[in-house]
């Protein structure tokens, strides 16, 4: 994530030293594509560690909740021996 930002920042300068020496309308279009692409790859891997957070999340509520139920029924069978005894 870093290197993108870097190269964002970089792209930032460069158009702002376009703006103020005019290195030619070539150098604007590059600039421009290489601003969407990179754009679109921070984007991307963003929405990427968003869905891998949220599998995450729900893998560590399952776990969670497996240790629940196992817990409830390790209760549930020791009341019933109880039960059964009495």
């Amino acid at each position: 994530m870093l290197i993108w930002c870097s190269v964002l920042l970089f792209l930032g300068l460069a158009a702002f030293l376009d703006s103020i020496f005019t290195f030619g309308e070539i150098f604007r279009r590059v600039n421009s594509v290489l601003f969407m692409l990179v754009s679109l790859g921070l984007l991307i891997r963003t929405s990427t560690k968003m869905r891998i957070g949220k599998r995450e999340g729900y893998e560590e509520r399952i776990k969670q909740l497996e240790k629940d139920i196992e817990e409830l029924t390790r209760k549930g069978t020791k009341k019933e021996k109880v039960e059964a005894v009495g």
